[in-house]
């Protein structure tokens, strides 16, 4: 079969917009057709419970507030210069965003040095985006200047809030071009040199489109509804963008007011009609869990339009969990929508359609680690049950053999490429990493794709995401899924928090640093080649002896072996808060294994060894 013919998904419907499509000019449209509609909204808790104070900018206002910032960069920063965001979450990082792009500067979407274990995160990448000007809020103000200071960093700090809305009647900056860099995304977490991928306001324009189509925004306006970080690609994307290319009414509220009370995040949803939201997995999963009956009283869910899952494996029984808790409060299972995208697409790149029941598929391990996708009957103990992530709108994907570059039929398993108008300009200042990465060539067919680093394949047309090519765990030349030896590590024993874990190879060779392995010869020999290693945090509040790392690590390895076939090195217990997440909230699993390897898991640490 010719390469061209091989299966493929694809979708150009949605026709990419003219050089001068921006936010900018979207925000101006809807502020003078629409002016006295809501246009962003945020629901604030002052109070422990349920019931938000809400303040709402309109478009007419969030066009004059998001003049007059712009307004007030202009001085002092000159077109092209980068100008970083460091507030909370809020009406005012709306209102910066949209300036930084009004005013013709690249935006730099970021948080507040006060958030919890992402310092050097921050440091690292101011030092590497350079802003001439930071734009914070009253409230950030003295953090964000003493943070600055103790890192000898002089940006030019301006208070959105203190600017005067006068200043939006000052001429304005020529509009952008559409190939400009529109702001910078960094990704949510890595222990390598901070990489900013360059979006250009064309792409952010053409992805909050797709995105909107894909989750039928075009036949039924929605509300966006949305708690994930505005500094994230999703967040800002489904929380800012979308609503502003389509002219939604956009609601936000705060990640830690979620993570405080996620009964909170559902009761906006309640509150506003044709919701659609999105979150990772783990969200569902902590929902499903913990907001009690008492909380669920008065709930009408039977309103929810979307659900957006994504930024994380996605699995089908937390799919069934959720449902299954809220189903009396009216949840549709058909509004689950389990989606695939990464940053250097902008954000999206396919969903699952709304309205259609999740397309499940039941595969055989042995193969699928081997590179080809077997469905085999669901109850067969060798089965990995997968959800499907869809399809594209306006982009085209091509499952492709990473070493020889040739597009795989359907059912084979290789990485995924993608090509469309939402790909990112590239990595700032790294133009080998970009060569490679946005400006791949495939045998047979025309132009640049984008290499996105994930494993997956085509089945009756949907796409299934199956893992990170860098990921892997390759041991006696067998590859092993980590999300996969995780699940079935986090069900061996009650003790492991569930979704706090990572598992990674360990280099052969390559002991963990500043320590010696007292697990005896044969541990030794498992660590001297390539092994694998599991470092898991233990239920909160759980009494020393219901925690036993001797017996947990037996019950692991038990059944990763039995499971998988793969034996492994150690397998460490760790206090709550040990695994390092991202500032997405996903686990890091490059983080962790670098962390093992540097013995900084020495004291204190609950060690069971093979």
């Amino acid at each position: 079969m010719p390469a061209h013919a091989l299966p493929h998904i694809s979708d150009t419907s949605s026709t990419a917009p003219d050089d001068s499509s921006s936010l900018s000019a979207h925000l101006s449209h809807w502020a003078h057709h629409t002016p006295g509609r809501p246009a962003f909204t945020f629901a604030e808790y002052p109070a422990p419970g349920l019931r938000a104070k809400q303040r709402t900018l309109t478009w007419h206002r969030a066009d004059v507030r998001t003049r007059a910032v712009a307004s007030r960069l202009m001085e002092t920063v000159a077109p092209g210069e980068r100008v970083a965001l460091l507030c909370g979450q809020g009406l005012e990082y709306v209102v910066g965003f949209l300036s930084a792009l009004t005013s013709g500067t690249v935006a730099v979407p970021l948080f507040t040095p006060d958030l919890p274990g992402h310092a050097d995160r921050l440091a690292g990448i101011l030092a590497d985006s350079r802003p001439t000007a930071v734009l914070t809020t009253s409230a950030d103000a003295d953090t964000v200047s003493a943070f600055l200071a103790a890192h000898g960093l002089r940006p030019e700090l301006i208070v959105t809030d203190l600017v005067p809305d006068d200043r939006a009647d000052r001429p304005c900056a020529p509009a952008p071009d559409g190939q400009a860099t529109a702001y910078l995304q960094y990704s949510s977490g890595s222990t390598r040199t901070p990489t900013a991928v360059e979006i250009s306001h064309a792409n952010v324009v053409a992805n909050a489109r797709q995105a909107l189509t894909a989750y039928g925004a075009d036949e039924r306006p929605p509300t966006m509804v949305g708690w994930l970080p505005l500094y994230h690609d999703m967040g800002l994307v489904l929380s800012v963008a979308a609503p502003v290319v389509r002219g939604l009414r956009s609601v936000v509220m705060d990640p830690l007011a979620f993570l405080r009370r996620p009964a909170r995040w559902l009761r906006l949803l309640s509150d506003f009609p044709n919701a659609l939201s999105a979150a990772p997995n783990f969200a569902y999963d902590y929902c499903a869990t913990v907001i009690s009956d008492e909380d669920k009283a008065g709930l009408r869910l039977d309103r929810v339009a979307v659900l957006v899952n994504g930024s994380e494996p996605v699995r089908p029984e937390t799919a069934d969990r959720f449902h299954a808790a809220f189903a009396n409060q009216g949840l549709h299972a058909e509004v689950h929508c389990p989606s695939y995208g990464l940053a250097e697409a902008t954000v999206f790149v396919s969903a699952h359609r709304p309205g259609q029941p999740l397309r499940r598929y039941s595969l055989d391990r042995e193969t699928l680690a081997a590179g080809r996708a077997v469905p085999v009957s669901p109850n067969d103990p060798s089965a990995v049950l997968l959800v499907a992530c869809g399809e594209p709108v306006g982009q085209t994907i091509r499952v492709v053999d990473p070493v020889t570059t040739d597009v795989l039929p359907q059912g084979e398993v290789g990485e995924i490429w993608v090509q469309g108008p939402n790909i990112g300009r590239g990595y700032q200042d790294r133009g080998p990493q970009t060569r490679e990465t946005f400006r791949a060539r495939l045998t047979h067919e025309p132009g640049h794709w984008l290499r996105t680093g994930d494993l997956g394949t085509v089945l009756d047309g949907q796409l299934l995401v199956t893992g990170r090519l860098k990921d892997l765990i390759i041991v006696d030349g067998r590859n092993h899924y980590p999300q996969d030896v995780e699940g079935t590590a986090q069900a061996a024993h009650r003790a492991i928090r569930p979704d706090r874990l990572a598992a990674f190879a360990v280099p052969a060779g390559q002991l963990p640093a500043g320590r010696d392995l007292d697990g005896g010869t044969e541990t030794r020999a498992a660590i001297a080649t390539e092994s694998a290693v599991i470092v898991a945090e233990h239920v909160r509040g759980l009494p020393a002896p219901a925690r036993n790392p001797q017996e947990v690590a037996a019950a692991v390895r038990a059944a990763v072996s039995a499971r998988h076939g793969l034996r492994l090195a150690e397998v460490l217990l760790v206090p709550p808060g040990s695994v390092p997440r991202t500032s997405s909230g996903k686990i890091s699993r490059t983080l962790t294994r670098a962390r093992y390897l540097d013995g900084s898991y020495d004291q204190p640490v609950e060690r069971g060894m093979s």
